[in-house]
């Protein structure tokens, strides 16, 4: 059987306690898999390290035990083959929105001319709506809608294998929020990279991915289930109240972050652990009818 994209194994997080105490297990025993192309999102409360998650895919930090392949080789330290998008848009104020895309798209093409990078650039800034000379402006001289709009523009510039999404619409108004993710739809399906996502919001979550991961709460969570969302692309947010599995789909999300999250947290949630999230369909099939995931074979390699 083919792998998956990437492997999740084992992963854990800890952090040492101050003064000799016990040390800060924020989560554990994190298993899960991630097709090539497919759009992930991970849901949880705050606190139970969807973020810390984020940043080891990114390089960005590095866990305490297991380890993370993605596309045959450990992940280790950063790599122009993973793009992050943060919530607080993260450019760099001194440069146009123009030249902040231009400045990763240099560093993923060095041996491309100025005339090339500056084509790439604008087509994926055209790709997001910013023409008509708001391209040549400066951050503070845009609104926190145009800002995302630049760093979803440079992150996909770069066509990173992963693209990573740290609640990239959380400071946005909904309006706003909801032009930005048709933008993101669009684009994702245009170019076909694979997307992992972290959002609090469950509507946006089942409009935009093909999977959620949900975690129990922290300290010593863990990736509980695995939900499928059964509803046939494109998807309108319209027209997508309407289809039958949209409510089956999201009273189960929230039933979970409302109840099982915390029944499944702390000791219950150890004495649980140690496999791969349970995969459940609630669009097509009774919840309570689940199956594990595959489980792949164990990395031997640990940071400590």
């Amino acid at each position: 059987m083919e792998k998956p994209f990437i492997e999740v194994t084992d992963l854990t997080r800890r952090y040492p306690a101050a003064k000799g105490g016990e040390p800060l297990t924020v989560f554990e025993h994190a298993n899960f898999s991630i097709e090539k192309g497919e759009f992930v999102c991970i849901i949880g409360h705050s606190g139970c390290g969807k973020s810390t998650i984020m940043n080891i895919l990114a390089g960005l930090d590095a866990p305490t035990e297991g380890g993370i392949i993605m596309g045959g080789k450990e992940i280790s330290g950063p790599s122009l083959d993973r793009g992050v998008v943060f919530q607080n848009y993260s450019l760099l104020p001194w440069l146009s929105a123009l030249k902040n895309v231009m400045f990763g798209v240099r560093a993923r093409h060095p041996d491309w001319s100025r005339d090339q990078v500056v084509a790439h650039s604008e087509q994926y800034l055209e790709m997001v709506g910013l023409t008509g000379g708001a391209e040549h402006r400066k951050p503070a001289q845009l609104s926190g809608g145009m800002r995302q709009r630049v760093s979803i523009a440079r992150a996909f510039a770069i066509q990173p294998q992963l693209l990573l999404l740290d609640e990239p619409f959380g400071a946005l108004d909904a309006l706003t929020r909801g032009t930005i993710q048709d933008e993101l739809i669009r684009i994702w399906s245009a170019t076909e990279q694979t997307v992992f996502m972290i959002t609090h919001d469950v509507d946006e979550a089942i409009l935009l991915s093909d999977r959620i991961l949900l975690m129990t709460n922290g300290p010593f969570a863990r990736v509980a289930e695995s939900v499928v969302v059964d509803i046939a692309r494109p998807r309108q947010r319209a027209e997508i109240i309407h289809d039958p599995a949209y409510y089956k789909i999201r009273n189960h999300l929230v039933e979970f972050l409302a109840r099982r999250s915390k029944e499944l947290s702390g000791s219950h949630g150890r004495e649980a652990s140690g496999g791969p999230p349970l995969t459940v369909r609630p669009g097509l099939k009774d919840p309570d009818d689940k199956e594990r995931e595959p489980s792949w074979p164990k990395l031997v390699s640990a940071v400590g």
